[in-house]
């Protein structure tokens, strides 16, 4: 007959084994938990993207007009029209010197601003961004930064800044400037579209103005051929080149 001892011994064991059976069971609904969420997070992000390519903002440039050269491997659309303008061909740049060009179209540099921010956020989420342009500031996460391309109608602040963020030069002018003005701009982002959105901007104090990351140019008059100058060398020195993040890439 088993001792005193040896009972409770007995007990105790069955009781550890017990406690030791329901560990493992807790650490196997936790491992099914995980799983589950993974395969609903995967399904979630899949209709996100089959969401985003039904209304244009996939990889795929299908259904854009050709002169709008939407480049939708780097970005989205985010419901913007595109700007499907043929741009007056561009003139020979006089002046390759930003600072020169600036100063002879009387636009004012304002460069290597500080970081106002570069935290990731929903869409819709209200950003007050410092300057006009702005040239930081926190915005939208991915795929949700706004495509390399030329738009009708200006796109959410939170998308084009996340796209200054990878290295994008914009070209901003009012809604204001005469469409003969717009589409010598125009003929200024055909030549070398890649890495440059253009687009309106009713905020604008002057008449146009580029940015980069931390960077921009404003002139408060269209200067002709000047300002088309300043532009072309603003691109030039800041596309590729001011950013935080270098992972969506610039087409040659």
């Amino acid at each position: 007959m088993a001792s005193r001892k040896e009972e409770k011994d007995r007990l105790r064991q069955q009781r550890l084994e017990a406690e030791r059976a329901e560990k493992a069971q807790q650490r196997r609904r936790v491992i099914i938990g995980y799983v589950s969420a993974g395969v609903l997070g995967a399904l979630v992000l899949a209709g996100v993207v089959i969401a985003i390519a039904s209304s244009g903002g996939g990889s795929s440039s299908s259904g854009t007009p050709a002169a709008a050269h939407i480049d939708l491997s780097v970005g989205s659309l985010n419901g913007v029209e595109p700007d499907g303008r043929t741009g007056t061909t561009a003139p020979r740049v006089k002046i390759a010197s930003l600072g020169a060009a600036a100063k002879a179209a009387h636009c004012t540099l304002t460069l290597n601003l500080p970081d106002y921010g570069h935290q990731h956020v929903k869409p819709g989420t209200v950003v007050h961004y410092k300057g006009e342009p702005p040239t930081s500031g926190n915005h939208v996460f991915p795929p949700f930064q706004q495509a390399d391309g030329a738009y009708l109608k200006e796109p959410p602040p939170l998308s084009f800044v996340h796209s200054l963020e990878h290295s994008r030069v914009e070209f901003e002018y009012a809604p204001s400037l005469p469409t003969a003005d717009q589409l010598a701009i125009k003929g200024v982002f055909d030549e070398s579209p890649s890495g440059v959105l253009m687009f309106p901007n009713k905020q604008l104090p002057d008449q146009v103005a580029a940015a980069a990351w931390r960077n921009r140019m404003n002139c408060a008059k269209y200067e002709g051929s000047k300002t088309l100058d300043a532009l072309a060398d603003f691109r030039d020195k800041f596309r590729g080149v001011a950013g935080r993040e270098f992972g969506f890439p610039i087409h040659p």
